[in-house]
């Protein structure tokens, strides 16, 4: 059974953006999605407050879930390690729409290590949760009324300059919108640009190794 998840947050993508785009990538995939759970209860929640969500997960075995990053999940990356060990162990295969990777128990750890710490340096670079806006979060726009078709545009391999025609809008304030939403980088995911292989050492490469800062007084 393939299902799809999709969770809206404040401070990510709402639950349009997320269906379009797990929606192009099923079609893209040849991928039925056979049952879905849009999750409007769970904003700030930890996994242990969240029971449909945990009964859902705990339902999955040998199936295919389809969620569109690894935030989808949870912001929480103690919660985020917790539901990829429990979705794994029961042999799930997870497929993530923006970054284009997909994992399962034969995946290399590496790869599953570069998705939570892509989620770690969103939350980490950017401040607190909830101190601000993360990098990640996405303002209201005019341009919301026209992701679809952006997107559809996009696929077709259409420039920022024609889709602004199209649209009859300033190209420099799409560009600016386009890239403030990454819908590139995630439409050459969906449309498969690429293979898994790069998309994978593109995750990989993301992983930074900790900083040490040495106080003066302490190296005299």
């Amino acid at each position: 059974m393939t299902v799809s998840y999709i969770r809206p947050d404040k401070d990510f993508d709402g639950v349009y953006e997320q269906l379009k785009l797990i929606n192009g990538y099923a079609d893209q995939k040849k991928m039925v999605i056979n049952e879905e759970l849009v999750d409007q209860t769970s904003q700030n929640k930890r996994i242990a407050d969240r029971q449909e969500v945990v009964e859902f997960f705990r339902s999955l075995d040998g199936d295919t879930l389809i969620i569109y990053d690894t935030w989808t999940l949870s912001s929480c990356i103690e919660d985020v390690v917790q539901m990829f060990s429990c979705l794994l162990k029961n042999n799930n295969t997870i497929h993530f729409v923006k970054p284009g990777v997909i994992i399962d128990r034969k995946s290399d750890t590496m790869v599953v290590l570069g998705l939570i710490d892509q989620l770690r340096q969103v939350l980490q670079d950017d401040g607190k949760k909830g101190i601000g806006r993360p990098r990640g979060s996405k303002s209201s726009s005019k341009f919301d009324m026209y992701l679809e078709q952006i997107i559809d545009l996009l696929k077709k391999r259409k420039s920022v300059s024609e889709i602004a025609r199209v649209l009859g809008v300033s190209r420099s304030s799409l560009k600016d919108y386009i890239e403030s939403r990454e819908l590139k980088e995630v439409v050459n995911g969906v449309i498969g640009i690429g293979d898994d292989v790069d998309a994978e050492a593109t995750v990989i490469g993301t992983i930074r190794c900790p900083n040490i800062e040495f106080n003066a007084k302490e190296v005299e």
